[in-house]
């Protein structure tokens, strides 16, 4: 047998899609069911309990823990101030002269009050948390006080590796072709709030330009990984991204170094240039993968949210995969043949493997390592 399945990126001007926003706790939902929704609607919120701070009364006061009840000017659930008085002893022999007291130091509430270790618990402000919808759409579920599902027909772009998280804008296509790289003269003040599209590769002083002047994202077909380094400030290793804070999101659709955009992906971003779309640049090439996507909601009625079957991707020799983890993370290479047997692993396990021309050499690659590029 000389072929077998892999999974691909989906690069598509036509797909049902779908997304889950939930609170990290419980809270309330402020859509309905049925709700048209814009990619920065609101659709649910909450708050997180704020930082506790420790406050030792008995010691303040000078008062043993069992006393400090007494002392107490306030009680559990109550809110106070910074300086607000907590507790104040009786003064000088109990006659009101010469009082003592205990400040607040913040605003908050109240937690607990212990007569066994005499401490006053205090709860800094609550932190609010608001989930948006990330998409155009309409609310199809609604999940009681965590959140909802959402779901459109969009053009989707799924990409092999990016950094930071959501964001959105309009897509505007600063190169000619898919080999063109995305120098820093490309990057105009006009491109603020955009998400700009490359071809072969971003370097490093194209990337703060672009943070400089305002741009949400860049689409690319290739980066340096080095360049990755500098812009976080350490090695981005094999854990999830999309929580880093670096205030512009970038989408790799293609590898590591000056790799063409596909044509597909570079045809699909031109055709719809000037349209508004969502993007983010969560990664995970371990178990669970999560790609990095680009959505462009489409024009479309209710009835057409009826998803297509997801299909195979069939690897065969003479076919271009992408190597998904390391070692090789995001190299590109031919298909030189699919030996049926099992073959052992430096892991000591056996699995189905593959030959491949990466860069020039053959390797021996574990199929699951690897997914196909379709023309």
């Amino acid at each position: 047998m000389s072929q077998a399945y892999s999974a691909g990126l989906t690069v598509t001007d036509n797909i049902v899609y779908k997304i889950q926003r939930k609170l990290p706790l419980k809270g309330k939902v402020i859509v309905n069911k049925g709700d048209k929704v814009k990619s920065t609607d609101l659709v649910a919120e909450t708050s997180l309990p704020g930082d506790i701070v420790p406050l030792n009364i008995a010691n303040k006061l000078g008062v043993t823990a069992q006393q400090v009840i007494g002392f107490m000017k306030v009680k559990p659930g109550d809110q106070i101030t910074k300086g607000q008085i907590l507790a104040e002893d009786n003064g000088l022999f109990g006659l009101g002269f010469f009082k003592s007291s205990v400040k607040s130091e913040i605003d908050g509430e109240v937690e607990s009050v212990s007569p066994l270790t005499g401490q006053c618990m205090l709860r800094k402000p609550r932190i609010p948390v608001q989930i948006k919808a990330f998409i155009d759409g309409i609310v199809v579920d609604v999940i009681p006080e965590e959140g909802v599902c959402i779901e459109n027909k969009s053009a989707y772009i799924q990409g092999i590796f990016g950094i930071c998280g959501e964001t959105n804008g309009e897509i505007k296509v600063l190169v000619k072709d898919p080999t063109q790289k995305l120098t820093a003269d490309l990057i105009t003040p006009d491109c603020k709030d955009k998400l700009v599209v490359g071809g072969s590769l971003t370097p490093f002083d194209t990337i703060l330009k672009a943070k400089e002047l305002g741009v949400r994202g860049i689409i690319t077909g290739g980066i340096d990984d080095e360049d990755i380094k500098k812009i976080l400030g350490y090695d981005i290793g094999v854990a999830i991204t999309g929580h880093e804070n670096f205030g512009i999101t970038i989408l790799c659709t293609e590898g590591f170094g000056p790799i063409k955009m596909a044509d597909k992906t570079f045809a699909l971003l031109k055709q719809f240039e000037g349209k508004q779309a969502s993007m983010h640049g969560k990664t995970q090439i371990r178990a669970g993968v999560i790609r990095p996507e680009i959505i462009i909601p489409l024009d479309f009625k209710e009835e057409e949210l009826v998803a297509a079957k997801p299909k195979d991707s069939l690897l065969l020799i003479g076919g271009l995969i992408r190597i998904i983890r390391q070692p090789g993370f995001g190299k590109i290479g031919k298909i030189l043949s699919l030996p049926e047997s099992l073959h052992n692993v430096e892991s000591e396990t056996k699995v189905r493997i593959l030959t491949a021309e990466v860069e020039g050499k053959e390797l021996t690659i574990p199929r699951a390592n690897v997914e196909l590029i379709e023309n």
